[in-house]
């Protein structure tokens, strides 16, 4: 995925408006705290994908059974 694609998909969003955002990040959250919320988010992400392929390995080894 290229850059074009990602900010196509958000929304058209141009790099003033991605400037802006961060910085409303970093003063509402700090600069010591915004990795720790990346990292918990990317465990979140995480754990979430390991899940979903963990409901297709179940539905798979029904059909195998039946």
């Amino acid at each position: 995925m290229t850059l074009s694609t990602i900010l196509g998909i958000i929304g058209g969003l141009g790099g003033g408006e991605i400037f802006l955002i961060v910085a409303v990040l970093l003063l509402m959250f700090g600069g010591k705290k915004i990795p720790e919320l990346m990292r918990g988010l990317g465990k979140g992400m995480r754990e979430f994908k390991d899940a979903s392929k963990g409901v297709d390995n179940e539905n798979t080894t029904d059909k195998k059974i039946n």
